[in-house]
């Protein structure tokens, strides 16, 4: 074995932790440290080490990554949005890695033929190309990106590194000059007064919690911008945004469980915001305005939250009046208001729908749902810029049907499909289809799983399989199509998602069954959905893999040790594997405020002994592990580059098989990966031909 083949051995550097009285040694520690040129040099080992494990699936990578290209639309164009007379959209220019945003007086014509050629207004006007910011940076991110009410000036930031701390500029759209006033350190969201003399904006503290909002007076330099709220409870969140109705400046501070809402109107921006409705433990809200009234969503006494409307002027509790009332087991998500309309966001029976209410002269009339047929698919919100319009864009998907947008006419219901992803070659996408199956947990609950095959692929349990979970933050992952998927499909793969507890896909119930010291239930029923499509035939445990990344890959790391003889191949993306020891350190970056979704080791005994029986570095034993591949962002601000690195090497110096344990690390990027398309479809096939070279071998 040549020396760049022979794995990396990480030395072990002896650090006590003691906390409750257990005192555990952690020889990886050092590892946090990326001023250490070992850790540095050690990272660049497991990624030459990593190279030359994968050489042999190089071709596999090159054909993967010509298929995504082959099947994709190199240049095209999103379907424009109308506001303010403008139609504002986005163009991608084959070879181009960014995108190129654009509007003009004019409606760009989308093509009903994907071959045709996109054709641009003559009277286009650029208002970014994120190619030209990019230069030759190997990483570059655009984080605002804020049209003025007037249209007169964009506010947009700007990332280089995937560290998430942006800088904010401002260019006058009338002359294409940028302007002088430049802030840096910013984080997302942003809003406008109404005249565009003022820019609200976010930045972090030291532990990346977005905890100060900003006002930045144009034409002034950045040192005087003013502090108009700080966030001092550090497990609350804050952001700045806009309503659709341009009348209100919004700052929304949020923990993982309660949530205060602050409003200023935008005609005043000078002014001073007030609150809504005092925070009180436990109890989330959210809302939009229209007309002299705020719609507000709210889980006081409703656990899958309800929907009320409240004077603008007094939008406290006291005058809350029901709208749609608390329906257990119908999750209300949030509601988005209209000069003429409502359109309610909710989960029912495991899926998203979107619930129609006409406004007659400002009261809201009984409703209708948007309809559609497909039993495994998702709808969504889509652009919807407009404040006074009669049609409602929303985006729509499935597993078998790609990203498609449709217009919803608000008076008459017909729904009309304005652009569907072009599957360019030979794809014929009759030749899948979709199912829902469902698996028993250990302790007798259902959990739905989302499956997609060829028509022609078996169930006869030799069917390779990829299984894939999320599982906290209620995020729910619900059925979207992949052009990438299609390759593995086409190999004769079965794609699967395990709805697993801790997300949001059967209502508020279903995350806190996942949350805590319920947490565990997350990785349980990823191992039952598991066994359930190795038992009944989709595919067998020799040629399962499962995947999942961020809070995902914890969910990766704790099945590696709960269950490593139920799966062939595991891929966690940058995963949350040092779970207890980043939870214990209120230093690191979003500590603090994880604590209401994972529970408090500092404080608990009882939650310090609980996150150590499933965090997996904790956990690793003298086992044989399934083939894994973990990756990291060496910049990344959510999940430290040391968790999969140290996860990797306690799994390198313990586990006693021979199947490959690899570590993948972004030197220049952040939690995402990869910026560019281009180099994200490579990443994507990277990841691909590991997993079928180690599912099918």
């Amino acid at each position: 074995m040549s020396e760049i083949s022979r794995p990396p051995a990480a030395k072990q550097v002896p650090h006590e932790r003691t906390v409750h009285g257990d005192t555990v040694v952690d020889p990886y520690a050092w590892l946090k440290d990326r001023e250490d040129p070992d850790t540095i040099a050690y990272l660049e080992a497991e990624n030459a080490h990593t190279e030359a494990a994968t050489a042999h699936t190089k071709a596999l990578q090159d054909e993967i990554f010509e298929e995504i290209k082959s099947r994709t639309l190199e240049t095209d164009l999103s379907v424009p949005s109308l506001h303010h007379g403008w139609w504002y959209y986005a163009r991608t220019i084959e070879g181009s890695q960014y995108p190129v945003h654009c509007r003009s007086r004019t409606e760009p014509a989308l093509p009903a033929d994907p071959s045709e050629p996109i054709v641009s207004p003559a009277d286009e006007q650029i208002l970014l190309d994120e190619n030209e910011l990019a230069g030759d940076s190997p990483y570059f991110a655009v984080g605002t990106f804020d049209i003025s009410p007037d249209g007169r000036l964009l506010a947009y930031s700007t990332d280089y590194d995937g560290g998430e701390k942006y800088t904010l500029r401002f260019k006058d759209l009338e002359s294409g000059a940028t302007l002088p006033d430049e802030v840096p350190g910013t984080y997302y969201g942003s809003a406008w007064s109404a005249d565009a003399s003022v820019l609200f904006y976010t930045t972090v503290d030291d532990a990346m919690r977005p905890y100060r909002v900003w006002r930045h007076v144009l034409g002034t330099e950045a040192g005087a911008d003013t502090i108009v709220h700080e966030e001092t409870d550090e497990r609350f969140f804050a952001s700045v945004g806009l309503t659709r109705s341009e009348q209100y400046i919004l700052i929304g501070l949020g923990s993982q469980i309660t949530s205060e809402v602050l409003i200023l109107p935008a005609a005043e921006p000078l002014g001073e915001f007030r609150v809504v409705e005092p925070r009180e433990q436990g109890v989330e809200y959210s809302l939009d305005h229209t007309g002299d009234s705020f719609y507000i969503v709210h889980n006081r006494d409703a656990l899958d939250f309800e929907l009320v409307v409240a004077p603008a002027e007094t939008p406290g509790r006291e005058h809350w009046r029901p709208v749609l009332p608390h329906t257990p087991g119908v999750r209300v998500t949030g509601v988005d208001a209209f000069a003429g309309h409502l359109v309610v966001t909710m989960r029912r029976d495991g899926r998203t729908e979107l619930h129609l209410l006409p406004l007659v002269d400002g009261s809201p009339q009984p409703g209708r749902d948007i309809e559609f047929t497909e039993p495994v698919r998702t709808v969504r919100p889509g652009g919807n810029p407009e404040f006074e319009t009669s049609v409602y864009r929303l985006g729509y998907t499935s597993l078998t049907t790609p990203t498609s947008v449709y217009d919803y006419d608000v008076a008459t219901g017909e729904l009309r499909l304005r652009k569907r992803q072009p599957v360019l070659g030979d794809v014929d996408l009759d030749a899948y289809e979709s199912v829902r199956e469902w698996a028993t947990a250990p302790d007798g609950t259902r959990v739905p799983i989302s499956l997609v095959k060829r028509r022609d692929t078996p169930r006869d349990g030799t069917a390779p399989c990829v299984l894939y979970g999320y599982g906290a933050y209620e995020a729910s992952m619900d059925p979207w199509f992949s052009i990438p998927r299609l390759s593995l499909l086409d190999r004769g793969f079965v794609f699967a998602i395990a709805h697993v507890r801790g997300g949001g896909e059967l209502g508020r119930r279903w995350y806190e069954d996942g949350k805590l010291l319920a947490k565990r239930n997350t990785f349980t029923d990823f191992v039952a959905c598991g066994e359930h499509l190795a038992t009944t035939g989709w595919t067998s445990r020799d040629r399962l893999a499962g995947r999942g990344g961020s809070a995902g890959g914890l969910l990766i790391g704790a099945v590696a040790n709960l269950a490593p003889t139920t799966f062939a191949t595991l891929v966690g993306e940058v995963p949350f594997v040092d779970a207890l020891n980043t939870i214990l350190d209120p230093t690191m970056p979003l500590t603090v405020v994880e604590w209401e979704e994972w529970g408090n080791p500092v404080e608990s005994a009882e939650v310090y002994a609980y996150m150590k029986s499933y965090s997996p570095h904790e956990n690793v034993q003298a086992r044989d592990y399934p083939a894994i591949l973990a990756t990291a962002g060496l910049n990344d601000p959510r999940v430290g580059y040391h968790e999969p690195a140290k996860w990797v090497a306690r799994l390198r110096a313990t586990a006693t098989g021979t199947r490959p344990l690899l570590l993948k690390t972004e030197m220049g990027a952040g939690h995402g990966g990869p910026s560019g398309r281009y180099d994200a479809w490579r990443d994507e096939a990277f990841t691909l031909a590991f997993i079928i070279d180690t599912t099918t071998a």
